[in-house]
């Protein structure tokens, strides 16, 4: 069984391979996962960061240290550079897979166009100051071929609102687990304000991004805050699970019987295991 979704009670709750992660021993945003996710017909999540050449490079820190061979600044690093390091697997260790820049993951699904219900979430870690035109243009470029199977998501709507500006019909999400939103919720405790907001902020997100651990907060304080998602049309991520434990499955058997659209995980294959499929 391919590490998909799960089925249960009528509703389907997709899987999502966090940093293009099949398996919890796997190492990140290997260009072989994205395509087999993509091919089979997974969510996967890919983070973007921009680098010195005005594109977006598929990592997760501004820093190149702990996931590449590469040290200094993304943002600082032109993309032939960036393209001559290698990732690191989870111990450290230099893998022989190379750091892919935006254009050539979507040059990738180009060539092997992806299952008509892969979606690739772009993870977009900048603020809207790093957001420049050019970086913009580039992002659009690169792309509009594979749009389709696309959504750009970010806890900076403005910035995430500026790059889908440049794929017409590009689908976005909303994190509002930071900032301003978290800083609220932390203040005051208000569930329901909390996801209000943030549907009243991002009306044109299709998916609405939680930590789960606020999820399962806000069910012990009474307020189910996928219900309210739900009600507007939208769709609800619940993330992360790194590993697969007694615990996280009890959190994860919450996480279903909210229906939750989207669990993002470390180890999707290890979690149908340990649910029977």
């Amino acid at each position: 069984m391919e590490p998909l979704f799960i089925e249960r009670d009528g509703h389907r709750t997709w899987l999502k391979w966090h940093r293009a992660k099949r398996r919890g021993s796997d190492p990140v945003f290997t260009a072989a996962r994205i395509r087999e996710g993509m091919r089979i017909g997974a969510s996967v999540e890919v983070d973007l960061v921009v680098h010195a050449g005005h594109g977006c490079a598929v990592l997760h820190d501004f820093t190149l240290e702990r996931e590449t061979t590469g040290t200094g600044l993304v943002r600082e690093t032109p993309p032939e550079v960036l393209r001559g390091f290698y990732l690191r697997d989870n111990t450290g260790a230099p893998l022989p897979d190379r750091v892919l820049l935006l254009e050539d993951l979507c040059g990738l699904l180009t060539g092997e166009p992806p299952h008509p219900e892969a979606l690739l979430q772009l993870d977009l870690k900048e603020e809207r100051g790093a957001i420049s035109p050019a970086v913009v243009a580039q992002f659009g470029r690169s792309l509009a071929p594979v749009a389709g199977n696309m959504i750009i998501s970010g806890g900076d709507l403005v910035a995430v609102r500026l790059m889908a500006g440049a794929v017409p019909g590009l689908r976005i999400g909303f994190d509002p687990c930071y900032g301003e939103h978290l800083a609220r919720l932390r203040a005051t405790g208000d569930f329901d304000g909390f996801v209000a907001a943030a549907l009243d902020d991002a009306p044109d997100a299709d998916m609405i991004y939680l930590d789960y651990r606020i999820v399962l907060a806000a069910a012990d304080a009474g307020v189910d805050l996928v219900a309210p998602v739900h009600a507007a049309g939208r769709r609800v991520d619940a993330w992360t699970i790194n590993r697969v434990t007694p615990e996280t499955l009890a959190q994860v058997a919450r996480l279903l019987d909210l229906r939750v659209d989207q669990i993002t995980t470390d180890d999707p294959e290890g979690m149908i295991e340990a649910l029977g499929g």
